[in-house]
Protein backbone atom coordinates (compact mmCIF):
# COMPACT_ATOMS: atom_id res chain seq x y z
CA UNK A 1 0.00 0.00 0.00
CA UNK A 2 1.51 3.61 -0.67
CA UNK A 3 -0.37 6.49 -0.27
CA UNK A 4 0.82 10.13 -1.83
CA UNK A 5 -0.03 13.31 -0.37
CA UNK A 6 -0.43 16.04 -3.12
CA UNK A 7 0.30 19.78 -1.62
CA UNK A 8 2.15 22.45 -0.22
CA UNK A 9 3.94 22.52 3.34
CA UNK A 10 1.94 25.46 4.27
CA UNK A 11 -1.35 24.67 3.81
CA UNK A 12 -3.09 24.33 7.21
CA UNK A 13 -5.42 21.40 5.93
CA UNK A 14 -2.43 20.01 4.51
CA UNK A 15 -0.83 20.04 7.89
CA UNK A 16 -3.80 18.56 9.70
CA UNK A 17 -4.44 15.61 7.44
CA UNK A 18 -0.85 14.67 7.89
CA UNK A 19 -1.04 14.92 11.62
CA UNK A 20 -4.23 12.82 11.13
CA UNK A 21 -2.41 10.24 9.20
CA UNK A 22 0.86 10.24 11.32
CA UNK A 23 -1.35 9.97 14.88
CA UNK A 24 -3.21 6.69 12.94
CA UNK A 25 0.05 5.15 11.94
CA UNK A 26 -0.43 5.55 7.90
CA UNK A 27 2.53 5.64 6.17
CA UNK A 28 2.56 8.12 3.46
CA UNK A 29 5.04 10.17 0.93
CA UNK A 30 4.02 13.98 0.92
CA UNK A 31 4.50 15.65 -2.33
CA UNK A 32 5.17 19.63 -2.58
CA UNK A 33 2.89 20.71 -5.76
CA UNK A 34 4.84 24.10 -5.59
CA UNK A 35 8.04 22.15 -6.31
CA UNK A 36 7.03 18.89 -7.96
CA UNK A 37 3.71 19.88 -9.64
CA UNK A 38 1.88 17.03 -11.29
CA UNK A 39 1.68 16.43 -15.48
CA UNK A 40 -1.12 16.52 -16.90
CA UNK A 41 -1.71 12.32 -17.81
CA UNK A 42 -1.35 12.51 -14.06
CA UNK A 43 -4.12 15.30 -13.36
CA UNK A 44 -6.16 13.32 -15.89
CA UNK A 45 -6.01 10.12 -14.63
CA UNK A 46 -7.45 12.42 -11.22
CA UNK A 47 -10.52 13.89 -12.80
CA UNK A 48 -11.42 10.76 -14.58
CA UNK A 49 -11.81 9.22 -11.04
CA UNK A 50 -12.70 12.09 -8.87
CA UNK A 51 -14.01 14.77 -11.30
CA UNK A 52 -13.36 18.58 -11.94
CA UNK A 53 -15.47 20.10 -9.45
CA UNK A 54 -14.03 18.51 -6.48
CA UNK A 55 -10.39 19.20 -7.41
CA UNK A 56 -10.52 23.12 -7.87
CA UNK A 57 -9.11 25.30 -5.19
CA UNK A 58 -12.25 27.75 -5.03
CA UNK A 59 -10.40 30.15 -2.45
CA UNK A 60 -7.39 30.06 -3.78
CA UNK A 61 -5.74 33.53 -5.47
CA UNK A 62 -5.18 31.52 -8.86
CA UNK A 63 -9.07 30.59 -9.02
CA UNK A 64 -10.22 34.49 -8.54
CA UNK A 65 -7.81 35.21 -11.09
CA UNK A 66 -9.06 33.22 -14.05
CA UNK A 67 -11.97 35.11 -16.37
CA UNK A 68 -15.94 34.26 -15.77
CA UNK A 69 -15.44 31.38 -18.35
CA UNK A 70 -14.31 29.79 -15.35
CA UNK A 71 -18.01 28.70 -15.07
CA UNK A 72 -18.38 27.18 -18.31
CA UNK A 73 -14.73 24.81 -18.37
CA UNK A 74 -15.01 20.83 -18.64
CA UNK A 75 -12.52 18.40 -17.95
CA UNK A 76 -10.32 19.46 -20.69
CA UNK A 77 -9.88 22.96 -19.77
CA UNK A 78 -9.66 22.10 -16.14
CA UNK A 79 -6.79 19.33 -16.49
CA UNK A 80 -4.88 22.28 -18.51
CA UNK A 81 -5.15 24.84 -15.89
CA UNK A 82 -4.11 22.71 -13.12
CA UNK A 83 -1.30 21.28 -14.87
CA UNK A 84 -0.76 24.93 -15.58
CA UNK A 85 -1.33 26.26 -11.91
CA UNK A 86 -1.10 23.54 -9.00
CA UNK A 87 -2.28 26.17 -6.85
CA UNK A 88 -5.79 25.96 -8.37
CA UNK A 89 -5.70 22.51 -6.43
CA UNK A 90 -7.90 21.99 -3.61
CA UNK A 91 -5.92 20.39 -0.93
CA UNK A 92 -4.81 18.30 0.28
CA UNK A 93 -5.06 15.49 -3.03
CA UNK A 94 -4.84 11.48 -1.88
CA UNK A 95 -3.67 9.22 -4.21
CA UNK A 96 -3.56 5.45 -3.03
CA UNK A 97 -1.70 2.67 -5.38
CA UNK A 98 -1.62 5.18 -8.20
CA UNK A 99 -5.69 6.14 -7.77
CA UNK A 100 -7.13 9.69 -6.54
CA UNK A 101 -8.78 8.86 -3.71
CA UNK A 102 -9.77 11.99 -1.75
CA UNK A 103 -9.91 15.68 -2.21
CA UNK A 104 -9.84 17.84 1.28
CA UNK A 105 -10.22 16.91 4.48
CA UNK A 106 -13.14 17.55 5.71
CA UNK A 107 -14.85 14.49 6.40
CA UNK A 108 -15.38 12.17 9.71
CA UNK A 109 -12.36 9.68 10.79
CA UNK A 110 -14.49 7.12 9.34
CA UNK A 111 -15.20 8.29 6.10
CA UNK A 112 -11.61 9.51 5.59
CA UNK A 113 -10.77 5.80 6.33
CA UNK A 114 -12.98 4.71 3.88
CA UNK A 115 -11.38 6.46 1.13
CA UNK A 116 -8.17 5.83 2.25
CA UNK A 117 -8.92 1.86 2.75
CA UNK A 118 -7.49 2.03 6.31
CA UNK A 119 -8.31 0.30 9.30
CA UNK A 120 -9.47 1.95 12.45
CA UNK A 121 -7.00 2.91 14.69
CA UNK A 122 -7.13 0.48 17.71
CA UNK A 123 -4.60 2.61 20.26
Amino acid sequence: MSIQVYGIPTCGTCKKAMQWLDKNHVKYKFINTKEHPPNESTIREWVKTLGFQPMRNTSGQSYRTLGEEKKQWQDEQWIKAFAEDAMLLKRPLFVKDETAVMVGFRDPDDVIRQKLAISPNLN
